[in-house]
């Protein structure tokens, strides 16, 4: 039989504290569906990180109630077991051993959800599901709220409250326990080897299929599921778009490579990008506006802290990158009015950085009150500063053209400051030479 890869009493704790949030109440979350590649292949699975935050099940086609309060406070709807599937497919669990080794209070056969969820619903006053998120589910909740009204009819009880999931446990998420703190600690550390993988193998004639082949192998070696999203690895102009995915052209003499990519370890991402010459040595051009920009991501990271907001800092990064355009003859006019008409996004079309957890833009509000959200210790935000010239751009001057250069570390909000869980990788000038050379 396959064990659970982590401790089960890390998801049971994570219910004891959900279930003080929502008193009376009954959350549902379903599995990831499964995807056909082609004919009858799927889609590599992986699980949804809502689901496996309560639960830690991997399985697809599951179910899981929690009703927080009720004599049956967790429940699993899975696969039976069905020794010729597994043949094909690999190991199920199935419901009884489900309840054994993932320690809920109740788990039952997918097919008898639609029976026994009216049941379990027919004893809360509220529901928490996001509905047109996973739409092969819909059908399925709403017949159960039907049938649930059913059952209560005659108390003169109508539909149940219904509120967002996703919002529910984005904001239980957003800050990581002792134990998420070290999930991502390791997956930072996974991710400065494999970078460091990718810098000695880095030479003019090779391709980047290779090198995210190299990537892939280095974090798979380190204990790693799988990426955390799809790299990035863009040599050249490629580097200009932001989220380039073809990963197919071979690195030339004289270029930049932007590396973006990180691994998931136990569903905890890291990522990850740095920029730096295909041939190991920066031209004059490169190396000053590379060091502008890493001055301008080191004085970034100085500022974060609690209290302070992403807002803020992105206005600082606007302000400094418009400067850096002004220098360079990519924009010209006045400052404030570049800034108010938005010039700056022809060049830095992004954010300064963005929540990082179980998925790599991880879930948690970004405003409360209408305004913008504070940072708080247990956190942890990318910082990510970036410049992008296309080789098209007539405007630009021609030394600049077809260079895309960013800088991404990864910090935990501390109580009195950040701690970079990437510090690691090197992006200092002389410290990328010599590692590259």
């Amino acid at each position: 039989m396959r064990k659970p890869n982590v401790d089960i009493n890390v998801f049971i704790e994570r219910r004891k504290q959900l279930a003080q949030l929502i008193p009376g109440s009954a959350l549902i979350l379903t599995a990831h569906p499964e995807y056909i590649r082609n004919n009858d292949v799927f889609h590599a699975y992986r699980q949804d990180s809502n689901f496996y935050y309560l639960t830690g099940f991997e399985e697809p086609e599951s179910i899981f109630v929690f009703r927080p309060g009720c004599e049956k406070e967790s429940i699993l709807f899975v696969r039976n077991k069905d020794i010729e599937r597994e043949t094909w497919d690999g190991f199920r669990y199935g419901p009884e051993a489900t309840q054994k080794e993932f320690k809920v209070d109740a788990a039952y056969s997918i097919d008898k959800f639609e029976e026994i969820a009216p049941k379990l619903l027919a004893e809360v006053d509220k529901l928490y599901y996001r509905f047109f998120y996973f739409k092969e589910y819909d059908s399925i909740i709403e017949k159960a709220l039907l049938d649930t009204k059913d059952l209560k009819r005659r108390s003169g009880v109508g539909n149940l409250t219904i509120a967002d999931s996703y919002q529910l446990l984005g904001e239980k998420r957003i800050i990581k326990d002792e134990f998420e703190k070290d999930q991502m600690r390791k997956a930072a550390e996974i991710n400065t080897f494999a970078h460091t993988q990718i810098m000695k193998a880095i030479k003019p004639g090779i391709n980047e299929r290779e090198l995210h082949g190299i990537f892939i192998q280095s974090i798979m070696s380190q204990g790693a599921t799988r990426e955390a999203y799809g790299g990035i690895f863009a040599s050249g102009n490629n580097a200009t778009t932001l989220h380039y995915v073809f990963n197919d052209q071979i690195c030339k003499e004289g270029e930049l490579f932007l590396i973006d990519a990180g691994p998931e370890y136990n569903y905890y991402a890291s990522d990850v990008t740095r920029t730096y010459p295909v041939n190991g040595k920066f031209s004059d051009d490169q190396k000053r506006i590379y060091e502008r920009l890493l001055q301008l991501q080191k004085s970034v990271i100085e500022q974060v802290k609690p209290g302070i907001t992403m807002f803020n800092l992105q206005k600082f990064t606007i302000s400094s990158l418009v400067d850096l355009m002004l220098d360079e003859g990519l924009l010209k006019g006045i400052k404030d009015e570049l800034i108010m008409n938005m010039d700056y996004l022809k060049y830095y079309p992004h954010g300064i950085g963005h929540w990082l957890g179980m998925d790599v833009h991880d879930s948690g509000l970004t405003t409360i009150g209408g305004e913008p959200r504070q940072l708080e210790p247990g956190m942890v935000v990318t910082i990510e500063p970036g410049l992008y010239i296309p080789e098209s751009d007539k405007d630009a001057p021609k030394a600049l053209r077809g260079m895309g250069i960013r800088i991404e570390d990864n910090l935990l909000i501390t109580e009195n400051g950040n701690e970079v869980i990437t510090e690691k990788i090197p992006k200092e000038i002389s410290d990328l030479e010599n590692f590259l050379s």
